[in-house]
């Protein structure tokens, strides 16, 4: 077996498709094909039950799973410590909070890419209660994540900023107009929230639920993009990161509220597995996404 056949099997694990992981990855149909024969022969067992037209990784699968993701972290890790050129190359994965590609992380990664041109990021959309597997397992090496401290024995932090939460209007939204505004301000104006599982909506409707008050939730949606224009178009109050809407605030098409009541503390923190080494590419990166703004 080679690195390729175990990339080819984690990414079909992923998609669950012959035709989504060839796509992906840049193959011809029967490539995947063939490598998946491959690793199965030499295995002896399938990998997939092919049940109609699903997939499902069998008991076998599963186990491979694991040393899959060592195999292949163990190669990237390789790349980048044991090379003759003086310039690292190789993959980093770096697992992010959506909130940072807006407008803090694309122009960092572009300067990061100028220093090490033979580094590849690869960019993965993190939830915070799942990436401490990811890391873990070596499915990802860095994260970058936004949110309430974080505290887990698996993991060590290298980096802790501390960032703002804020609300968000159209200029001529009434709430847009007031000084100084508190939850009571806010009971009956329609809010624009993230999703479910995002900290900073819980966060919001436990101080809500602290100060007695029912909030009107308009929308929710885990595209911050989209709260964003309902709340230029006046269809509500957006409650967000800060950096997620400092262009529109600079322009002047949105207003950040003068907002008087609790703090909601969050910080953009660096992760990595407690037993991850460090080589000079990627403490380079750390500092590079960590640099004071």
């Amino acid at each position: 077996m080679n690195n390729s056949q175990l990339e080819t099997f984690l990414k079909l694990v992923e998609t669950k498709s012959f035709t989504a992981t060839a796509n992906m990855l840049g193959y011809a149909q029967s490539t995947v094909t063939t490598q998946i024969k491959q690793l199965e022969e030499e295995l002896g067992c399938l990998l997939f039950d092919r049940l109609g037209k699903r997939l499902v990784v069998t008991s076998e699968g599963e186990k491979l799973i694991v040393y899959a993701q060592q195999m292949l972290k163990l190669q990237r890790e390789i790349l980048m410590e044991v090379s003759a050129a003086n310039i690292p190359s190789g993959i980093i994965k770096l697992g992010v909070s959506e909130s940072f590609c807006y407008n803090r992380l694309p122009e960092r990664l572009m300067e990061y890419k100028k220093e090490y041109p033979g580094m590849d990021i690869q960019l993965q959309f993190i939830e915070h209660d799942t990436f401490p597997a990811l890391l873990k397992n070596g499915a990802l090496d860095l994260v970058y994540t936004l949110n309430p401290v974080i505290e887990n024995p698996e993991l060590k932090m290298i980096h802790k900023e501390k960032e703002t939460l804020a609300f968000f209007a159209s200029p001529d939204h009434p709430v847009a107009k007031k000084k100084r505004v508190k939850e009571k301000d806010l009971e009956g104006v329609p809010l624009l929230l993230t999703s479910h599982n995002c900290s900073f909506r819980h966060m919001l409707l436990q101080d809500f639920m602290d100060h007695q008050i029912t909030p009107k939730i308009e929308l929710e949606t885990s595209s911050k993009e989209i709260l964003k224009q309902f709340a230029i178009n006046g269809l509500g109050v957006a409650f967000m990161p800060s950096m997620v809407a400092a262009e529109e605030d600079k322009k002047g098409i949105l207003k950040k509220i003068d907002w008087a009541g609790d703090d909601f503390p969050i910080y953009s923190q660096v992760f990595i597995h407690k037993d991850k080494h460090l080589n000079t590419a990627m403490n380079d990166l750390i500092k590079l996404i960590s640099e004071d703004n």
